[in-house]
């Protein structure tokens, strides 16, 4: 040990004094090092004695203590995430979090009339906004109190449903909404429906979504545009939606001309959050057209329009027409598919030849042209494709000076069966019944064979496969012939076609041909088909007439509105191309390069200033019609107003109507009228347009149109409005030229009940034929008759410029007629009127004045007036001076619109038109009326009534001279005809026949042309007389002699004696004197046959008491003995019995006539009779219990006939129908289409009363059967007791609630398609529990003691 010593200034005993204390120290360090050795001594011995006692329990409290330490880290994970979480919420930005359904809404399936509540609970925060949905209509609670209840309580929320109906039954989606985020939960309800309810009404589609109105408003609209084929083209707008929500995007959806676009490699759509744009990649002309952009909220909608133009891309040669458009493929088959296109535009500098159309597999380049020669019509089949591969194709235009270029080619179409398109589109696999092994069967022969189409150029023929066709397959062969010869030649005599469609080329143009076909398998070639009728080559559809006139409107700088009348009798119409041309250019260029189907277009893209002229043409699949005639020139500038236009002489839309009024109300029903347009633009004004909007809380909504037609009177019933509800209403008016702008709004209209009892106001007052001394005022009756119907009106009338006391009555009696002729009045006067209405309890309030009248007749005013032709034909003529091109004649009977025109005929020629009375009578009396449209009120009328009718005979000659004198002629049976000839009669000539005392006598007149004859015996005088008594000329026949020959005084008449022989008989009159012949009786009698004399040695005759008759032994096969009919029998088959007799001759002529119960039978689809050679028989098809009973035949054989009845009935009938159905269950092996009911019935139903009873049966059959259910014999009406419904095709129901004893019997299930029909029966039987029972007994006990 080294120990430091520090030296210094000291002394001996200094230095004694440090030493001792360093020994100290060092002695009690030696001390305490050796007690540390005591202890750790101690400590280790204890330590290893007591190793295996301690190794056990420090094991056991380090296994514990790793427990509790890893609980106590769990713990401290927990607390120190719930302490991050709590302090998240504490800060402002991370309290929101998106909804979620804690509870979700469970799913019901309830009776009718009961209530149903969804409940859920939903969390979130800001709190959600809940809307529920039925099948994604929003539901308003508010709107229909009655049926939905919707609470919302500390995040649980509830819909009641109350007193479900079967319309209940629906998917109910409620959603929550909040800036973070939606959720929805779905849950279903299903009512089950005993009776038949009425649907309730509509939900209103626009209802604020999530208790959100979103309002839209579309910025940056895309204008007019223009592209050219082969660019690319992008329409886009922005779209702000208010109030902003996070991750909200409305509907956006892109119309083009009407129709939803969707994303396809020529269309792209992209929203970016606030803009829509549509990119349309490649232009064609076939994507010209009105775009529309729409975008939907539940709250409402918005959208904007506007036209794109494609203009044709830049030919390579001069002259070429341009690409056809819009190519597409229709009634494809297995080799077979017909090609239509639209013409284009410009045809280049000749008209179109015609079409090429050029075919490619899909997978290859390689164009193939299918036609050698051009084709005029716009569509063209197809044929020789290969079946189960596709084929996509073009078409190509030709003129004089070269070809098109092609067009864009088609969508893609396989070469496949419509049968096998729709199996492999469909999601089941169709269930066939297993049909018996046909192979090495001949295939039968096809059936329906029609022609399709009948061109120059082509004929399509179709048709029916045959049923019985083997499991390998048909194939076709087509024949044709030529009308007026029996040679049929085949046409596809190299490779048979496979498809049921065949189209034949190069058949010459102007002949008629028949065609038939015949199936052909590996079995051999089957029976030709029915031939089809002659068929004549040539154009079948014609070219559509010429559009009629054009009128050009100024719109804009830069456009100009053309309007045209339509083609008259257009067929198959594909529309119009407008073109224009600068005055004085002569090059005329298209306006649109697709066809247009409406008659009014907007031409955009014209140069400012500019003079041009319009000229339509219409397009439909046979080519072009002519040009229209040319528009009167309008130079291109912007419209400065109405007036300026009508100076200008130039048409425009009308201004906007005033002068808007309501003129009744009821509950949701308002009747509006207005006043017509100040300035109708040039041209008469042909409509109005009604638009209303809806105010709640001070706001009005967005408009609505009411009417989508225009109404031509100015008056409207505008309906389903909601009860005390603020309306506004507004108006527009409609002419050749354009609609104008709205009419000023109104004034906010409450919708109310209308309580009062009288009438309303009529409407719609209009006068017509004015003149100064009269006029006719018309009117409409009021939409609301009040308490009773109406019984007449009252006319008021005074002068236009006098106050309201200065008013009087024109009609002191209500005229219950819709007009009245107001008459008195002053030359160059202005009136004014007003109507009322009157029914049993009052007279209801006056109608709006109308317009002030001036009473003047215009000079060159014309009447109607009567003539009457030479034939005593009357008819009515009214001439107009004032035509113009769009005049046309309106006649009217009692001012009312002539639509039966069975008793009269109009002609119209020029400025003159006429009503022809055919036949005039009472029916004919009234006043007709005649209105020239476009004209300044042409009008008249004329009464025609019993007096006029009475005084048409001054019109005819007062004496008819006679072509002849008058001449007797002798004839058979003593008989004399008196016969004269006039120059000229009419129809109506009367003849008046009288002996020389003047009595009347028997005769009967015969007419010809201009001449009248009678026939009497003994002596008589003729008098011909039309309206007035005429020269009369006489002539006398003494009366002996009808007595000096011989006549008939019965004619020949026949009947058929048991043996078959004819016996012909008549009764002679031979004059006293010369009956000396016992045989003759004196008389000379020939017979003859076809002209030819008979001998007597050959026939036998007769002749005894007047009576001649002659006895024919030997029959024809044309005459018929009746007696010779066989007793009626009873064949059956599989399609059901047939009675029939045999005769041993038979002739079409014979009267035949069956009875069923006495009572006549009439030939149906299921009962039908006829004959076949001697056989007369009646076949019932699948027969019934109502067919049972007796049957009679009557055989009419000239006199007495014959009667042969059969009673099926008893073992008859069970014979005859246990024979019908063993045949018909062995035929349905050959016949598996045929409509069967294949079970889910029960033969018996036993049922407590007050029950209800469901059966479902199963169906089978192809097509599709017919399906109905009767209950003893009769048939069953879905009403409220009885449900009959009938679901996909298979499953045919009956429910029927609360059974009574009246609804036991026997019930049926028929079934009914072209291959035959089959019923299944059940008995119902309905029982009363035996407690009713007794109840029951009891009360008929007790009531018959009281």
């Amino acid at each position: 040990m080294v120990v430091a010593i520090n030296g210094g200034r000291s002394s001996d005993g200094a230095y004694h004094v440090s030493s001792h204390a360093f020994a100290k120290e060092l002695l009690e360090s030696q001390e305490e090092e050796r007690k540390e050795e005591r202890i750790g001594y101690v400590a280790m011995r204890n330590l290893f004695t007591r190793e295996d006692i301690e190794m056990h329990r420090m094991e056991k409290k380090t296994r514990e203590k790793i427990i509790r330490e890893s609980a106590e880290r769990i713990a401290f994970s927990r607390k120190m995430h719930e302490k991050e979480e709590f302090q998240k919420k504490m800060n402002a930005d991370s309290l929101t979090h998106p909804p979620e359904f804690m509870v979700k809404p469970r799913s019901y399936t309830v009776w009718e009339n009961q209530t149903v509540t969804f409940h859920c609970t939903v969390a979130g925060w800001p709190k959600p906004r809940v809307a529920w949905y039925k099948n994604n209509v929003l539901i308003d609670a508010k709107a229909y109190p009655h049926k939905y209840r919707v609470e919302s309580n500390y995040n649980m929320h509830s819909l009641e449903i109350k007193n479900c109906a079967f319309e209940d039954t629906a998917q109910y989606r409620i959603s929550a909404l909040n800036i973070k985020g939606e959720s929805s939960a779905v849950a279903t309800v299903v009512v089950k429906s005993r009776f038949q309810m009425s649907q309730d009404p509509p939900l209103p589609p626009t209802t604020p979504e999530y208790g959100v109105t979103f309002r839209t408003h579309i910025m940056d609209q895309f204008s007019v545009s223009f592209g050219r084929e082969g660019e690319t083209m992008s329409l886009g707008c922005t779209v702000v939606v208010y109030p902003r929500v996070k991750h909200y995007q409305p509907e956006v959806l892109w119309y083009r001309n009407a129709t939803l676009l969707k994303p396809s490699k020529w269309v792209r759509m992209h929203w970016s959050g606030d803009r829509a744009t549509l990119t349309l990649t490649h232009l064609n002309k076939e994507d010209e057209g009105l775009y529309t952009l729409r975008i939907n909220t539940k709250s409402g909608f918005d959208s904007y329009s506007a036209y794109a133009f494609v203009q044709d891309a830049d030919v390579e040669v001069d002259g070429v027409p341009v690409a056809p458009l819009d190519v597409r493929c229709q009634d494809a088959n297995k080799d077979y598919v017909v090609v239509t296109w639209k013409q284009p535009a410009v045809e280049g500098s000749s008209a179109i030849l015609g079409y090429f159309v050029d075919r490619c597999e899909v997978g290859s380049d390689r164009w193939v042209q299918c036609n050698d020669t051009p084709v005029k019509f716009a569509r063209f089949p197809v044929t020789g494709l290969v079946e189960g591969r596709s084929y996509v194709f073009r078409v190509r235009a030709i003129n004089y000076a070269g070809i098109s270029r092609p067009s864009r080619i088609s969508e893609p179409v396989v070469a496949m069966a419509p049968a096998e398109r729709a199996y492999l589109r469909s999601k089941q696999r169709r269930c066939w019944p297993k049909l018996p092994a046909l192979m090495g069967v001949v295939p039968g022969k096809p059936s329906d064979l029609a022609v399709l189409e009948a061109t120059k150029s082509y004929v399509v023929l179709g048709w029916k496969p045959p049923f019985q066709r083997g499991h390998e397959g048909v194939m076709y062969y087509v024949e044709k012939c030529v009308l007026g010869t029996d040679s049929w030649q085949r046409v596809n005599t190299g490779m048979p076609v496979k498809s049921p469609r065949f189209a034949l080329f190069d058949l010459a143009e102007g002949k008629a041909y028949s065609f038939r076909v015949r199936c052909c398998n590996s079995a051999g070639v089957g029976e030709p088909s029915d031939s089809t009728e002659p068929t004549t080559v040539g154009d079948k559809l014609d070219l559509p007439a010429a559009p009629g006139r054009v009128v050009a409107t100024r719109n804009t700088s830069t456009s100009v509105v053309v309007s045209w009348e339509a083609s008259q009798e257009a067929k198959q119409l594909v529309g119009y191309y407008i073109e224009v041309s600068v005055v004085g250019s002569g090059v005329w260029k298209p306006c649109n390069n697709k066809p247009v189907k409406v008659t009014r277009f907007v031409c955009h893209g014209l140069n400012t200033g500019d003079q041009c002229v319009f000229r339509v043409k219409a397009v439909n699949a046979a080519g072009y019609s002519q040009s229209s005639k040319e528009s009167d020139s309008v130079e291109v500038k912007a419209a400065i107003g109405d007036m300026v236009t009508l100076m200008s002489g130039v048409t425009a839309p009308p201004s906007a109507p005033a002068g808007f009024r309501v003129v009744e109300k009821v509950r949701d029903i308002m009747v509006v009228e207005w006043d017509q347009p100040k300035f109708s633009g040039g041209v008469e004004v042909t409509g109005y347009f009604l638009d209303v909007r809806s105010i709640k809380e001070g706001k009005p909504g967005q408009w609505h149109e009411v009417n989508t037609k225009a109404v031509s009177i100015r008056s409207y019933k505008v309906e389903n409005l909601k009860e005390n509800v603020l309306y506004q209403f507004q108006v527009r008016a409609v002419n050749m030229a354009g609609v104008s702008t709205a009419s000023k709004a109104t004034v906010a209209i409450e919708c109310k009940e209308y309580t009062i009892t009288v009438p309303g106001p009529p409407v719609g007052l209009h006068v017509t034929e004015v003149r100064k001394n009269s006029l006719v005022l018309l009117w409409e009756p009021p939409e609301f008759q009040g308490r009773s119907n109406i019984t007449g009106y009252y006319v008021d009338i005074k002068e236009a410029d006098a106050g309201d006391e200065a008013w009087r009555g024109v009609n002191e009696k209500a005229v219950p007629s819709k007009y009245l002729k107001v008459t008195g009045l002053k030359g160059g006067v202005s009136y004014v009127f007003r109507v009322c209405a009157q029914n049993l309890v009052g007279v209801g309030h006056p109608s709006q004045v109308s317009a002030p009248i001036l009473a003047q007749t215009r000079p060159g005013t014309t009447e109607i007036v009567a003539d009457v032709d030479d034939n005593g034909i009357i008819s009515l003529v009214f001439e107009c001076s004032e035509m113009t091109a769009e005049s046309q004649f309106v006649w009217s009977k009692n001012y009312e619109k002539i639509t039966d025109y069975s008793r009269f005929t109009v002609q119209t020629a020029g400025g003159k038109s006429r009503v022809v009375f055919k036949d005039l009578s009472v029916e004919d009396l009234g006043i007709y009326s005649c209105v020239v449209t476009h004209t300044d009120g042409v009008s008249s009328s004329y009464a025609l009534d019993e007096e006029v009718c009475d005084s048409r005979a001054l019109c005819f000659p007062q004496v008819i001279p006679f072509a002849s004198e008058l001449a007797v002629e002798l004839l058979d049976k003593g008989r004399v005809r008196f016969w004269l000839q006039a120059e000229k009669v009419s129809a109506n000539c009367q003849v008046d026949y009288s002996d020389h005392c003047g009595h009347s006598m028997n005769y009967c007149p015969c007419w010809s042309t201009g001449t009248s004859s009678l026939v009497l015996i003994g002596e008589g005088t003729v008098r011909l007389v039309e309206w007035r008594p005429l020269l009369v000329p006489h002539l006398h026949i003494s009366t002996h002699l009808s007595q000096t020959r011989p006549h008939f005084v019965e004619y020949l008449t026949f009947k058929v004696t048991p043996e078959c022989n004819v016996l012909l008989t008549c009764k002679v009159r031979a004059s006293r004197s010369s009956r000396t012949d016992k045989h003759h009786h004196g008389c000379h009698i020939f017979w003859s046959k076809d002209e030819q004399d008979i001998e007597e040695e050959e026939e036998k005759v007769d002749f005894k008491d007047e009576i001649l008759t002659l006895n024919i032994s030997k029959v024809s096969g044309e005459a018929l003995s009746s007696n010779s009919s066989t007793e009626l029998q009873v064949t059956s088959t599989a399609e059901g019995i047939i009675i029939h007799t045999s005769v041993v001759f038979y002739s079409e002529e014979l009267p035949i006539g069956w009875l069923h119960k006495d009572s006549k039978i009439s030939q149906s689809d299921r009962v039908q009779s006829g004959v076949t050679e001697e056989q007369l028989w009646l076949k019932i098809k699948e027969p019934t219990e109502k067919d049972k009973g007796k049957y009679t035949i009557n055989i009419f054989d000239g006199k007495d006939g014959v009667k042969r009845v059969l009673d099926l009935s008893g073992q008859v009938w069970e014979t005859a129908y246990e024979e019908f159905q063993r045949l018909g269950n062995s035929c349905l092996l050959l016949c598996p289409d045929r409509a069967r009911v294949i079970g889910g019935l029960p033969d018996v139903v036993t049922i407590q009363e007050g029950k209800s009873l469901n059966l479902t049966g199963n169906i089978w059959g192809n097509p599709v059967p017919e399906v109905s259910w009767t209950k003893n014999e009769k048939q069953l009406v879905a009403d409220e007791h009885y449900s009959l419904k009938f679901e996909a095709g298979k499953f045919a129901s009956i429910a029927i609630a609360a059974v009574t004893t009246v609804d036991s019997g026997k019930y049926s299930l028929v079934v009914k398609n072209q291959y035959g029909t089959e019923s299944g029966n059940f008995t119902v039987s309905v029982y009363i529990p035996e407690s009713e029972e007794a109840e029951e007994e009891g009360a008929e006990k007790k009531d018959k003691k009281e």
